[in-house]
């Protein structure tokens, strides 16, 4: 996105962001963005706490969390840090923060929780770990790591839950706004529109190759269950 802003003022873009796009400098505001850009934001910061309370109810055993950040974007990885710190506080969980920007980095932060004992890992919202879901969910899997996600992308591919925002979602509410752009309206009169839609997916097959019962409230409040 700030490639794209640096690219042109005059071409319309439009954006998905998991990040404030005002704190990112991306519009003025989020009611009249003035230039050239407007969009849709997603759920991410604001939901990572849930995710945490998650992972309590399904290892209540795991004193310990880990959690894969990308440390080369802190515009996305910060607020969620705030964020888990504050939530590991209140649920009196320890907090180990591993790193990977590239995928031979992605093998490194398993080793170290295997090493660590630690219970449970928390996949940060980075794109990044979006491209490289088979990797993260098979590296999970060959170390019965129970891990959770933001997107129900992972999932699908064969990890064990989800938390977050409806990508289809964002994708359709970004149409509607390069529908309105071709029919000439101005992305600076465009309000940048915030996904509300929170999907939980539970992959319930993962569930039991790693051994674990899904409390049967969290199954009821789940809106897909893979078998």
């Amino acid at each position: 996105m700030l490639a794209a802003k640096v690219a042109t003022a005059i071409i319309p873009v439009v954006f998905i962001l998991g990040v404030d796009p005002v704190q990112l400098g991306v519009v003025a505001s989020l009611n009249r963005p003035g230039g050239n850009i407007t969009g849709v934001t997603a759920l991410t910061a604001e939901v990572v706490a849930k995710r945490l309370d998650l992972v309590r109810q399904l290892v209540p055993s795991a004193a310990a969390v880990a959690v894969l950040v990308n440390p080369t974007n802190p515009a996305a990885t910060d607020a969620e840090t705030r964020s888990l710190r504050d939530a590991a506080h209140f649920l009196g969980l320890q907090l180990h923060f591993l790193g990977a920007s590239n995928p031979s980095e992605i093998d490194a932060p398993f080793m170290t929780l295997i090493e660590r004992r630690i219970g449970a890992l928390v996949v940060s919202a980075d794109p990044f770990f979006t491209t490289r879901k088979d990797q993260i969910v098979a590296l999970a899997g060959q170390h019965a790591v129970p891990a959770i996600y933001v997107w129900r992308e992972f999932p699908t591919a064969g990890g064990l839950i989800s938390y977050g925002t409806d990508l289809a979602d964002t994708q359709r509410q970004a149409g509607v706004l390069v529908g309105k752009i071709l029919n000439g309206a101005k992305p600076a009169d465009l309000p940048v529109q915030q996904a509300v839609k929170v999907e939980l997916v539970i992959n319930l097959k993962t569930a039991k190759a790693l051994g674990l019962t899904i409390p049967l409230p969290l199954l009821g409040r789940a809106d897909e269950v893979i078998e």
